[in-house]
């Protein structure tokens, strides 16, 4: 007698395919395309070409930007949680719950950055003007890109619940924030600066415009190639604020994922310093072509690999050890600098950046697996679906990094280093570029260090997920079944 064939695992109901992870890719893609301008140049923009030369000094520009970045943190501490509910309430359509935001949103965030670069210099002599300008037009900004990204991020959790599924979204998404952050770093650094040093504010409008114009391409893609499978009540949801965020605030996954968010976020935010750093401490901006790529390179290497070994060791397992590489070579990058040698030799540098880069992989290619982890995580525990608010809390505490790196930074770069634009245009200055690269690196390791204690402390590893899901599945069976009941008695009704 035949031995019978040794049992095949069923194939996931929700399961997707590379084509559909393919579309979900160009969401992060449009993403990218106006995030990285923004953060990478806005600041740039800002203290180079905007502000200066309306008889205002230094320190008094870098305090009206501290002000300005704290003030739009405030704001986004109303903004975020709202627009996660609002989100959350949206009742399902005919194109789903989350993917016609894909459509609505992506042409006033388009036109926000393209407002945010608008040499207002060539109209107005007066500061206090641009000034106001600038907080509009940032303000607006975060809130379209907030609009976009809450939705765009809780769209993988209802695109499919088959955890493979998640990881391979998460991995595209990765190759689509790689592919748009380095298209953005690559050309717009070529295009934007005259003589490597100097920021031109007309071309960087152009740059604005494009990648406005490119995002609008990617976010309608990304709503054209993608479906929505997990089924959501079609009841109207009763808002409860305290009942929503409050259970986030007692679930250790979410405070440690949340925390670690706001660390990397906050530190890639910090990386465009290295602005300040090439053209002030190495004398050549287009170094910044090179960081990029030593950053990006080990990404490319490894996401054809993560979704299996992620599979077989964990997501959490492989991230801690990821940070750790991160850790230690931003130690090294550390302790080698800055002296003449290594300033004029550019090689350590970059192959420390390389070392970070590769640390850095694992968690980014990941990241947003383990978000929707989270999410069933609460899911599982409170019985409520409230992924967007879930969301709006992290995309939140990710800002928050974000804010604190640039208002720390720039207080650094003023303070600290000495920065002045109408001084360091011409390359390198000792003071102020020695103190530039320590500012960088020593806060690049600081950074590290916390966010790997953080997820050393992320409870979900891969023993306790599988739980998780097999526990989330035979709930989500149930709650099908309820909401074809509910189908059927609305369609009897008379």
């Amino acid at each position: 007698m035949r031995k019978s064939d040794p049992a095949v695992k069923p194939k996931h109901p929700n399961a997707i395919g590379i084509k559909e992870a393919f579309g979900y890719m160009f969401g992060d893609m449009g993403n990218l395309f106006v995030l990285t301008f923004v953060s990478t140049y806005l600041k740039v923009f800002y203290t180079d070409s905007l502000l200066p030369g309306h008889g205002v000094s230094a320190t008094k520009i870098s305090t009206d930007l501290t002000i300005l970045f704290l003030v739009t943190r405030l704001w986004d501490a109303i903004n975020d949680p709202l627009w996660g509910l609002v989100v959350d309430n949206h009742r399902p359509t005919k194109n789903g719950k989350f993917r016609p935001y894909l459509r609505s949103v992506s042409f006033p965030l388009a036109a926000s950055i393209m407002l945010c670069f608008f040499n207002l210099n060539n109209f107005v002599d007066n500061y206090m003007v641009l000034l106001v300008f600038a907080y509009i037009t940032y303000i607006l900004f975060g809130m379209m890109y907030t609009g976009m990204n809450i939705p765009y991020g809780s769209l993988a959790s209802a695109i499919t619940d088959d955890p493979d599924g998640r990881t391979l979204l998460s991995t595209m998404r990765s190759v689509g924030a790689g592919v748009g952050g380095a298209a953005v770093t690559l050309v717009a650094q070529k295009l934007i600066y005259d003589n490597g040093t100097t920021l031109n504010p007309n071309k960087t409008f152009i740059a604005a415009v494009v990648l406005g114009c490119l995002s609008l391409v990617a976010y309608n893609t990304c709503f054209y190639t993608t479906k929505e499978r997990v089924q959501y009540s079609h009841e109207k949801k009763k808002i409860d604020i305290k009942q929503t965020y409050g259970s986030l605030f007692k679930s250790r996954p979410f405070l440690t994922v949340t925390g670690g968010g706001l660390m990397i976020s906050g530190l890639l935010q910090f990386t465009s310093f290295n602005q300040y750093l090439t053209k002030n401490y190495f004398g050549n901006s287009d170094l910044s072509i090179y960081i990029t790529i030593s950053t990006y390179l080990p990404m490319v290497l490894l996401i054809l690999f993560m979704p299996k070994l992620a599979k077989k060791f964990g997501k959490k397992e492989l991230t801690t050890v990821g940070l750790s590489i991160a850790s230690i070579s931003a130690l090294v990058l550390c302790l080698i600098g800055p002296n003449e040698h290594f300033r004029t030799n550019t090689l350590p540098f970059i192959l420390c950046n390389f070392g970070i880069g590769t640390g850095y992989s694992f968690l980014s290619i990941l990241t947003w697996a383990i978000v929707t982890d989270v999410i069933d995580y609460q899911e599982n525990k409170t019985g409520i679906q409230n992924e967007s608010a879930i969301y709006a809390v992290y995309t939140f505490a990710r800002k928050l990094g974000q804010t604190l790196a640039d208002t720390v930074g720039l207080q650094l770069l003023y303070n600290y280093a000495g920065y002045d634009p109408e001084q360091t245009y011409n390359g390198y200055i000792p003071i102020v570029g020695d103190k530039i690269f320590k500012m960088v690196s020593r806060v690049t390791f600081i950074a590290y260090l916390i966010t790997f204690v953080l997820f050393a402390l992320y409870p979900l590893n891969k023993k306790k997920l599988q739980k998780q899901q097999e526990e989330l599945a035979v709930k989500r069976q149930a709650r099908a079944k309820q909401l074809a009941m509910e189908t059927q008695t609305a369609a009897e009704q008379p």
